[in-house]
């Protein structure tokens, strides 16, 4: 199997197959990506359709300064902006996600699971947009610190710090709910 570099080296060669074996080793991510930035998901697939486009055409300027994966996703997050810059954005809400729940548990159980991915999902969605991105893109889409610095074009100190605040941030916002949720206040204060 070839290195996503080496890919990217064919793709800009003119190699088609290079390029469909990059989609298909990063698209599903690259829309995941995508979809945090747009609620519409046809708009999701059409800027993750031009960012296929602008990688067939600048994927000779890619010089190596970060991994192949963490420039095809700065890719599709520029594109992204400049076609959300064009529209209305709208945005995500974190509670039309499907839930999966653990059947095998009491009932209790699942009703406190489900209360605690609920309040974690808006604390995650209360964080400052900053936050919130290096947080999703490290748990989410598990890239390194490097990638995740190459994509938002700042310091790896910054995505660590970031990812401090954030993680401090959650903390904080889940002490009072965990402690209404374990004593069965349910988050009534």
């Amino acid at each position: 199997m070839e290195t996503d570099e080496a890919l990217l080296a064919a793709v800009a060669r003119g190699d088609q197959a290079g390029l469909r074996a990059l989609y298909e080793r990063h698209a599903p991510a690259m829309l995941r990506v995508v979809r945090r930035m747009t609620a519409q998901s046809g708009v999701a697939e059409e800027i993750l359709q031009e960012t296929w486009l602008a990688v067939w055409r600048s994927a000779g300027s890619f010089r190596g300064e970060s991994s192949a994966r963490s420039w095809l996703f700065g890719v599709a997050k520029r594109q992204a902006h400049n076609q959300l810059r064009k529209s209305v954005l709208a945005t995500v809400d974190l509670d039309d996600t499907p839930e999966i729940s653990d059947e095998t548990g009491t009932v209790e159980d699942v009703v406190l699971a489900n209360a605690a991915r609920a309040e974690l999902a808006a604390a995650i969605r209360d964080l400052p947009e900053h936050l919130r991105d290096v947080l999703l893109l490290i748990l989410v889409d598990d890239l390194a610190y490097p990638d995740v610095a190459a994509i938002l074009d700042i310091p790896v100190g910054t995505v660590k710090s970031r990812m401090s605040h954030a993680r401090k941030r959650l903390a904080l916002a889940l002490a009072g709910t965990t402690a209404d949720l374990s004593t069965g206040n349910g988050g009534e204060k």
